[in-house]
């Protein structure tokens, strides 16, 4: 029994690692025909070798090759044809390789839209931010633009973070609300003067 469980498990993990890949099949089915494609939502280009092997369908005796699937690309693999009043019944066997070859076949591609990649900056950036602040909002939606990975935290939301780094800045109530810059943490250390996102780059920069 133990065997058993053991085996059940590592089929398991074995799909979890298939499904996590860089590159995803989809299928796009019609009356008589099933269209496999590879999705690539990296950065990455990558070569694919595809094949569908099972009954009632028939697909080119063609032996299949290595296709290259470009960086943020989606690639039609191959079609198969279905048996008039049959259900096919197919498994889909996916190699894949970051290892490009000038031989792999290079075919017509749809270009995806996927988000560019985050940036993990030198220092962890936390931005506190109060409703009215034009240069809170300013530095927020640039670092949005540029993919930045930040926290923000709005002291309007959060009045006990609010009282937290009032005492620690001594100042008093009056003075956190009528603030009309954002209060700035990089790696731990505070900045209540950075007004721009040029001033927060260059400080991040600092050593």
């Amino acid at each position: 029994m133990r065997f058993v469980y053991l085996f059940l498990l590592l089929i398991s993990s074995n799909l979890v690692l298939a499904q996590a890949g860089p590159i995803k099949i989809t299928e796009t089915k019609s009356k008589n025909r099933i269209a496999f494609f590879a999705e690539n939502r990296t950065f990455t280009p990558y070569d694919v070798l595809f094949d569908v092997k099972g009954s009632n369908f028939r697909q080119s005796a063609t032996k299949p090759r290595w296709i290259h699937v470009p960086s943020a690309a989606k690639v039609h693999l191959k079609t198969i044809i279905l048996f008039r009043d049959k259900q096919p019944v197919y498994t889909k066997n996916l190699k894949v390789n970051d290892s490009l070859s000038k031989r792999a076949l290079k075919k017509e591609y749809e270009v995806l839209d996927i988000p560019p990649p985050k940036i993990t900056p030198k220092k962890q950036i936390t931005v506190y931010t109060k409703t009215g602040c034009s240069q809170c909002d300013s530095i927020v939606s640039k670092l949005d633009a540029k993919h930045y990975i930040y926290r923000a935290v709005s002291l309007d939301e959060k009045p006990e973070v609010k009282q937290q780094l009032g005492r620690f800045l001594a100042k008093s109530e009056m003075e956190m609300d009528t603030l009309t810059q954002p209060i700035i943490s990089l790696g731990g250390r505070l900045y209540t003067w950075i007004g721009s996102y040029e001033q927060l780059l260059e400080e991040l920069e600092k050593d």
